[in-house]
């Protein structure tokens, strides 16, 4: 397992009322200041004009652009213009051509390292009772996104081979390493749907940098295999998943036997082809964990029995109980994937080529951390963990206060509109439902329409050959 990546402190901008004045349309802005952007373009290699949509604005535009529940190109410049008219600037073009040669001009290097950066540093600044037993706590989820159906597209990330042309869209599969403390992305890898190469697990292993020494990796059974494990372990990091489905069930014997303390051996399998001979040499024939079965008995759920196994040995440190609530808020990685996918629509991307799609996801990330962080900082206000506030709600609260926090003159006022954001923030509260349970159906119908099964070329040229109807017109 690789090293992992460094923290880089975030440059120091002049007064907040500054900071404010350099942030066309995105008051998130002060967690990015042009310095830091600029100095980032830098170190990756970029270097470009002075001209008006330099990196920091393009950025900046672009982010709005995904805060925005509108996600066009023509809505974000307008918010430009009316942004740069209002300071009294001269106006920029109405047409988004230059914005989007801009924005294809950005390296997605800038867009991921930011992601990264902001991610760990929302982590950094945790409070410890937010921490599990004192540990950060990250977990791993994958998802998968669609596309338009452009050439490019489908060259990069394929469909699926059961359809027939010109039916349905390329897909992209996405593996997400959350914080579980303050639901930050720290980092992310991006594939086809796909392949040789492409599945969730395989995509892990780009993640697995992130991973420090005294770290847990919370997962799913799909995780759970020998080769996570033993690497997670080499690496220092304790690991709590469900037990793969494809393993032997434990077996806990005799009336009075412990259900939290079943001693397991996994043995190593034979070299696969991505590991190389040395690093398979370098593990251990065995690996020791220890299995939990937990026994759900709340009505409605799905699950009536599952086994969770983990490197944490010592069950009196550590009791079973605790690895039972520990797993079940793996679910929070569900939960923030849906807020990626739902709450910011990028479950559907919008870009043409997959240079596009690939900073569009990164750029879905970035203001999902920044709005992760806003959320961080009102819950140091409160009494609550950053888990206990609502997503939604703050997405929402951010998106009504952009107008007036354009509008700010001074740093006093800047100041005091940011107190009342946080409050508004922490004011807005997940509903306490541990035990809920909904059926995975819809109730409102959609609409009568058969699906499109056939290119769409060739339904309109279908519609256009069809004979005319003789009669008189009505």
């Amino acid at each position: 397992m690789g090293k992992s990546r460094k923290r880089r402190p975030r440059c120091q901008a002049g007064s907040l009322q500054q900071r404010l004045a350099q942030q066309p349309g995105l008051p998130l802005a002060q967690h990015l200041p042009a310095e830091q952007v600029n100095d980032l373009c830098q170190r990756l290699g970029h270097f470009f004009r002075e001209r008006l949509f330099t990196p920091a604005v393009t950025l900046w535009t672009f982010l709005s652009q995904v805060l925005d529940p509108d996600h066009s190109c023509r809505q974000a410049v307008a918010r430009l213009l009316a942004f740069r008219t209002a300071q009294g600037l001269s106006p920029c073009s109405p047409d988004t051509g230059a914005y989007c040669k801009a924005r294809a001009r950005l390296p997605e290097e800038l867009l991921s390292e930011l992601t990264r950066g902001t991610g760990q540093q929302t982590l950094a600044d945790a409070r410890r009772p937010w921490l599990w037993k004192g540990r950060r706590v990250k977990v791993v989820d994958g998802s998968g996104l669609s596309m338009p159906d452009t050439p490019e597209n489908q060259r990069a990330y394929p469909k699926s081979a059961k359809l027939p042309p010109g039916v349905g869209f390329p897909v992209l599969r996405v593996v997400v390493l959350f914080s579980l403390a303050v639901g930050s992305v720290l980092d992310a890898a991006l594939g086809c749907f796909q392949g040789k190469g492409t599945g969730e697990v395989s995509l892990f292993r780009e993640l697995e940098g992130n991973l420090e020494r005294g770290d847990v990796l919370l997962a799913d059974r799909l995780y759970a295999n020998f080769w996570i494990v033993a690497r997670c372990l080499a690496a220092g990091v304790d690991v709590v998943m469900r037990q793969h489905a494809g393993r032997k069930p434990l077996w806990y014997r005799g009336r009075g036997h412990r259900t939290d303390n079943r001693r397991v051996w996994w043995q190593k399998p034979p070299r696969p082809e991505w590991l190389s001979q040395e690093d398979y040499d370098r593990l251990p024939q065995w690996v020791r964990l220890r299995g939990v079965r937990v026994d759900v008995r709340q009505r409605g759920f799905r699950t009536r029995r599952l086994t969770v196994v983990t490197s944490f040995l010592d069950a009196e440190a550590v009791r079973g109980s605790e690895l039972a609530d520990l797993y079940r808020w793996r679910w929070q990685a569900e939960l923030n994937l849906r807020a990626l996918k739902i709450s910011l629509q990028m479950d559907v991307l919008r870009g043409q080529t997959p240079e596009m799609v690939r900073k569009e996801v990164w750029a879905h990330l970035l203001v999902y951390n920044l709005v992760r962080e806003i959320m961080a900082q009102a819950a140091l206000t409160t009494t609550l963990d950053p888990a206990e506030l609502s997503f939604k709600g703050a997405l929402q609260t951010v998106n009504a206060f952009l107008e007036q926090m354009r509008l700010v003159q001074t740093a006093e006022e800047a100041r005091a509109l940011w107190e009342v954001l946080l409050r508004a923030v922490g004011t807005h509260r997940v509903g306490n439902r541990p035990d809920r349970y909904e059926p995975r159906a819809r109730k409102r119908r959609p609409k009568n329409y058969p699906r499109l099964k056939e290119p769409r070329a060739e339904a309109r040229r279908r519609l256009r050959e069809r004979p005319r109807r003789s009669g008189k017109k009505r």
